[in-house]
């Protein structure tokens, strides 16, 4: 017999409601940080978005920077998923997975909380800490994909030139549509990249 609780219920749909409202919740928050930035998106607009209470909200995030951070989190797990999917056969299309990472939704809901940090002393601790942790992760990854040896001088270097030359193109692309001169720098950069690492 399984186990059942007061409310006659088994413990697991409980949990697996409760991870749903959480992912909810995170991907509410990620949206609303990309879309109304940081001074838009209050722990209501992001409970009513994800369709729970602000007690529910709470509940999983008792603070606004508990939720955001979280939500940053999510935000870095998901590039990393998404990193460690794309198939590693030729570098140009290494290097337009890595640019893609900062052109989108999720790089626009990171770049709005990185900007709140600036001006939040509550929160610029956790933020630069998870970017430091992200910032590895990313590297890591990268250095896989590119199949960079970096025991050769200059190739870490290189490496990380690629992922800040990639945010800085997520930055272009913020106020303007920018994936024609992006394309053409991503193709430049894979040339490069050749070269470099052999």
């Amino acid at each position: 017999m399984g186990v059942v609780t007061p409310g006659g219920s088994s413990p697991g749909p409980k949990q697996d409601r409760s991870r749903a409202t959480r992912r909810r919740l995170l991907e509410a928050a990620v949206a609303c940080l990309a879309e109304h930035g940081w001074a838009g998106s209050t722990v209501a607009v992001v409970a009513e978005r994800a369709g729970v209470s602000r007690g529910a909200a709470q509940h999983h995030f008792p603070t606004r920077e508990d939720l955001f951070t979280a939500a940053v989190e999510y935000v870095a797990e998901e590039r990393s998923a998404a990193l460690r999917a794309v198939p590693d056969q030729d570098r140009a299309a290494v290097v337009a997975a890595l640019v893609d990472l900062y052109t989108g939704p999720l790089f626009r809901a990171a770049l709005q909380l990185w900007v709140a940090a600036s001006n939040e002393e509550q929160l610029r601790p956790r933020v630069t800490e998870l970017e430091a942790r992200v910032g590895r992760e990313t590297h890591r990854i990268a250095v896989n994909l590119l199949r960079a040896d970096e025991t050769r001088p200059g190739v870490r270097e290189t490496v990380q030139g690629l992922l800040d030359m990639a945010r800085g193109l997520g930055l272009a692309n913020v106020l303007t549509d920018d994936t024609a001169r992006r394309r053409k720098v991503v193709a430049q950069w894979a040339e490069l990249l050749d070269e470099a690492l052999g």
